[in-house]
């Protein structure tokens, strides 16, 4: 019932500050709503396969529209990496091969949140799941 609350309460509070900010700009807007849900939540990224070139995450920090990415060449495989993120800034790990066997998963508390592999890998840009906070 907490959770229920809290969550009930926080859909709310961000409701009414988009709506109170709709004269502002929309990365105005974003940047006070990021403000406010201040808190901060782990993922986990994991890539599986082979040949990956390179791949390019979100590693925490920047904005929630402008996310700081990091990006590493030539990583040994299986590759995992633990960040730190925060407010409603989602996860992203995009991994660049040409191999149709390199997969992706981003892992909240041990929790699948987004997976893609081959084709649709590619088609989806990689991984990208949308921040926890809130659920």
């Amino acid at each position: 019932m907490n959770r229920t609350i809290r969550t009930t309460a926080l859909s709310v509070a961000l409701t009414g500050l988009v709506l109170g900010l709709s004269a502002c700009t929309e990365e105005k807007a974003v940047d006070t709503v990021d403000k406010v849900v201040d808190q901060t939540y782990e993922v986990t990224y994991e890539v599986t396969g082979k040949d990956v070139d390179s791949i390019e995450f979100n590693g925490g920090g920047g904005k929630a529209m402008n996310p700081k990415t990091a990006t590493v060449k030539k990583p040994a495989l299986p590759w995992k990496k633990t960040v730190t993120l925060r407010g409603i800034m989602p996860s992203s790990v995009m991994p660049v091969s040409t191999d149709s066997t390199v997969s992706c998963k981003i892992l909240h508390k041990g929790k699948v949140i987004a997976e893609e592999k081959g084709e649709s890998l590619i088609n989806a840009g990689g991984c990208v799941a949308e921040s926890p906070i809130g659920e």
